[in-house]
């Protein structure tokens, strides 16, 4: 399920946020889960699902704004964001019952902006008309830089941009554990799942995001934008990519997809 979430600066200003504002803004989405479900925020951030994938992920911020070395300066005391869960429609009241009117910090060493949750809306399921075994092949808008890749041996990710061949089949490695996290090997290692790079009439564009920015424990990851994904599998699979994003570090807000149209597909 997806939610669009508002957010209202608490002085009325305009705001100063980090260039890498997707590790505080990840943590601060964790600190609202963990008021209204302990148990469940810590499931997310320590356990995932079986294999650590926490099927979670979050959008670029929205908002006018000036670049200044490593500062944004909104020009308005407002933004917006997406944020994914697979989670049963039945936790939908639940996910905005946390939300509602809630304080959210982005901060880090340098500048810290405070926002109140002006508004969460649930978005509709596009898919939410088929079956879960139906097959379908749908389009997929990139919502914040999708990051593939695969380790070295100094347990790094080297990176991989759309023009690289193993790029979408990186994706679909990474989409097939999910299946398996979320059903079983036996469903994950013969469901039909296609990724198919479509470039726009843009370049592909990089990302280099910084994670834990500025501490002991930074983490440097490259994601990419301006390009469309078709995916093709079952309704349910292909749901699953929806709500948890593409490729590897969701949690911080890498990999979140919409649908952008769909229409079934006979394989």
């Amino acid at each position: 399920m997806q939610f669009k979430i508002s957010l209202l600066n608490a002085d009325f200003s305009y705001p100063i946020l980090p260039i890498n504002y997707q590790y505080p803004l990840s943590s601060a989405l964790y600190k609202i889960m963990s008021k209204g479900n302990k148990e469940y925020a810590e499931f997310l951030h320590e356990t995932g699902y079986g294999k650590g994938y926490k099927l979670f992920t979050f959008s670029q911020i929205n908002s006018l704004f000036k670049l200044k070395g490593d500062r944004l300066f909104l020009q308005s005391n407002e933004l917006t964001f997406i944020v994914s869960f697979h989670l049963p429609q039945a936790m939908e009241s639940f996910i905005k019952g946390l939300f509602q009117s809630e304080t959210i910090d982005i901060a880090d060493h340098t500048s810290k902006a405070s926002f109140t949750v002006k508004s969460i809306e649930s978005l509709p399921n596009p898919l939410q008309k088929y079956a879960n075994y139906e097959i379908v092949s749908v389009p997929l808008r990139i919502l914040s830089p999708i990051v593939a890749g695969s380790k070295n041996e100094k347990d790094n990710y080297y990176f991989l941009s759309p023009e690289d061949p193993l790029f979408p089949e990186s994706l679909v490695y990474n989409w097939r554990n999910k299946v398996a996290t979320c059903y079983d090997e036996g469903t994950a290692q013969t469901a039909i799942l296609l990724l198919e790079i479509i470039p726009t009439k843009y370049p592909f564009k990089s990302r280099l995001m910084a994670i834990k920015a500025d501490t002991a424990e930074e983490t440097k990851i490259r994601g990419w934008l301006n390009f469309t994904l078709k995916a093709t599998g079952e309704k349910r699979f292909v749901e699953l990519l929806v709500n948890a994003g593409a490729g590897v570090y969701n949690a911080m807000g890498c990999g979140c997809v919409e649908v952008n149209e769909y229409k079934k597909q006979n394989i």
